[in-house]
């Protein structure tokens, strides 16, 4: 799979406006819909055809499928029928309950709901077949276009629908949200918590449900009161407990979505209840509490109305927290601000984002397992200025995301396992080596490395400079990455992989043939020999006595220079530009090439005759060329291997040509 790089850029987020436009002919919604409309057509997408490659990348259609627009599949379509509800959310034949537990969630919070969905669309006078929906992407937002076709089998919707035929919000979101990730197979399979941060550009948390804080049914609550988007799920120990039915009606591996917390006096006794809903539209809880358990008959009407309690079965039940506490294993939320919701006060977040890339043989480090590469990964120092009110530490939320993983399904790619740790900084502005981090432990990091599309974990430390390190589990994978940092207080980011700084010394003085010591008089013996009458050398004489010498040596691996780099060579060394070396200048050559021998045999680790690319980074800079991490992952794309190794010749070539760049 092709891998392309992004230049990294830290930056505060972009403030609230309107969502970019993402259709390739560069216009708006407004624009289309209005060529549409003066044109008497009804627009086709032709970055989302209506056909099989939008629906499936790796299989066929089980059955023909066949797009129609809503005024085909009905007679009167409708956008949004009395209000879009989490009643409107009912699965088709795609496995993506995650997605549909966070819509379902999502039409709890109105503001929320009116950003995903502007309001400026229907089936009226303006109606052109053009819809469109925004979603948070990578600390923006994005609005994206769909025509209204849609997948249908025997006029009826094979996808997410309404349980009113006659609306079709639902599922033009579903097909946006498709189509930003690239396919509806791509939706196959996820977290629902994913969905509600393209839903919000919200923070997640998750709790374990056996593991939770005593306080975790007031957390609940507050949550649902300030509009967070809640789901939960029920694990699985191996695959073909996926959709499992247990006892009680309640399925494994399935994305749930809480839509309401309350408490009931029942025979005397508060009971603490939850409700809760299956995106199925069907399939409920069938123990205490359950739409038609006897629970109910100890419950007043008004009670009843009150807590919308109905026998129907639409897929939303109560439960009592104790159950739900028993059965549920995972609850994720995602919340509007970062405001820990075990606090009651409200706080101003400042936030920066760090957009970087894991790039393999340069950045892709792994963790702190792999020590040999883990200092390569890029590097941010977080400057932690002032302490919270009335607190000796200071509060910050990490929140790594890796970017496009669900896009590249279909080239192969999966979700990574990420983390991060965070150190002490030791007060400089250069990179930290691998030394450092072989002496010194991270005071800081996430609670684990796991395939999620994004960690986030919760700190507080002491004012101060640290170091924060992004990175895969395993070394050599690569993506793009978002990394956010929210704290309380005004906090300061620096990324430690952006500086360049080329030192080199001076070359050093000619000596006269008198003042020569043994190993001058020898070189300048073989420079007489292989420069002929005229006393200066040629590319090609070059080229011959640099392959004859190097490829002598038996402590690194040599291939050979062409005559290209030797042409190099002369054009960085000869100050008379004659296109020649005189011996002064081949003097000086010679010095330079020793020295980048060493360095070379220095930094081959393994004394394999060649040099990982890894090591390149520190070995540069003792040559005197301090790089960005953008340009030592184009000079390791030019001259690495695929082993990402490094030969003498491909070192040299480099060094040639960065002393020559900068020297002009």
């Amino acid at each position: 799979m092709p891998y392309f790089h992004r230049v990294a850029t830290s930056r505060a987020p972009p403030a609230r406006r309107d969502a970019r436009s993402t259709h390739s002919s560069g216009q708006s919604f407004q624009q289309l819909r209005q060529a549409c409309l003066c044109k008497g057509v009804l627009f086709e997408d032709d970055d989302f055809p209506a056909s099989s490659a939008s629906l499936f990348y790796s299989e066929r259609p089980p059955v023909p499928f066949v797009w129609k627009r809503p005024g085909e599949i009905v007679k009167n379509p409708e956008f949004i029928l009395g209000g879009a509800t989490r009643m409107d959310i009912c699965q088709g034949e795609l496995g993506d309950c995650w997605l549909l537990a966070a819509i379902a969630s999502l039409t709890l919070n109105e503001k929320a709901l009116a950003r995903v969905i502007p309001q400026d669309q229907s089936f009226g006078p303006e109606y052109a077949g053009i819809f469109h929906f925004q979603f948070w992407q990578h600390s923006e937002w994005v609005d994206i276009v769909v025509d209204d076709r849609l997948p249908t089998f025997r006029d009826r919707l094979v996808f997410l629908h309404s349980a009113d035929h006659n609306e079709f919000w639902s599922a033009l979101l579903e097909k946006a949200y498709a189509k930003l990730n690239g396919s509806y197979e791509a939706l196959k399979g996820g977290s629902a918590i994913e969905a509600m941060e393209d839903f919000t550009g919200g923070v997640a948390e998750t709790f374990e449900t056996k593991g939770a804080p005593e306080n975790f049914y007031e957390i609940l609550e507050k949550a649902l009161k300030r509009g967070s988007l809640v789901g939960c799920s029920i694990d699985t120990r191996y695959a073909a407990e996926s959709e499992a039915r247990t006892p009680f009606g309640l399925i494994k591996g399935h994305a749930y979505t809480v839509t309401g917390i309350d408490q009931v006096n029942f025979h005397g006794q508060n009971i603490k209840l939850i409700r809760v809903r299956n995106p199925w539209g069907q399939v409920e809880w069938s123990g205490a509490w359950s739409d038609s358990s006897p629970e109910w008959r100890s419950i007043g009407p008004a009670e009843q109305k009150h807590l919308c309690h109905t026998a129907l079965d639409d897929g939303e039940f109560w439960m009592s927290f104790k159950d739900f506490k028993a059965h549920f294993d995972k609850v994720e939320i995602c919340s509007l601000t970062p405001d820990a919701l075990e606090d009651d006060a409200v706080h101003k977040w400042e936030v920066m984002v760090h957009q970087g890339s894991w790039v393999r043989g340069s950045t892709a480090g792994g963790c702190r397992n792999f020590l040999d590469t883990f200092w390569t990964n890029p590097q941010i120092k977080l400057s932690l200025t002032e302490k919270d009110e009335g607190q000796e530490n200071c509060t910050f939320i990490i929140a790594l995301m890796q970017k496009d993983r669900r896009k590249l399904k279909r080239f192969g790619a999966n979700m990574l396992t990420i983390g991060y740790a965070i150190y002490q900084s030791p007060g400089t502005d250069e990179h930290l080596n691998k030394d450092f981090f072989k002496y010194h432990a991270s005071q800081a990091r996430s609670k684990a490395y796991i395939n999620l599309r994004e960690v986030s974990n919760r700190f507080q430390l002491p004012p101060g400079e640290y170091i924060l390190i992004p990175s895969t589990f395993e070394p050599h994978q690569e993506a793009d990455f978002c990394l956010r940092i929210f704290s309380e207080k005004k906090a300061i980011t620096q990324d430690m992989d952006e500086h360049v700084d080329i030192e080199l010394p001076e070359p050093l003085k000619p000596t006269s043939p008198s003042q020569e010591t043994e190993e001058e008089q020898q070189l300048r013996i073989l420079f007489e020999h292989i420069a002929g009458e005229d006393m200066e050398v040629t590319a090609e004489e070059l080229e011959y006595v640099l392959n004859a010498v190097l490829q002598n040596k038996k402590d690194i691996k040599f291939k050979k220079l062409s005559l290209i780099s030797c042409k190099n060579i002369i054009s960085l060394m000869d100050t008379s530009g004659n296109g020649k070396l005189e011996f002064g200048e081949f003097k000086v050559f010679w010095d330079k090439l020793k020295k980048w021998t060493n360095l070379f045999l220095q930094f081959d680790t393994d004394k394999s005759g060649t040099m990982s690319s890894y090591e390149l980074r520190i070995a540069l800079k003792a040559a005197g060329f301090q790089l960005s991490s953008h340009l030592l992952q184009l000079i390791i794309l030019r001259y690495a291997d695929e082993e990402l190794q490094l030969g003498f010749d491909d070192f040299l070539n480099c060094l040639v040509r960065l002393e020559n760049a900068s020297r002009k």
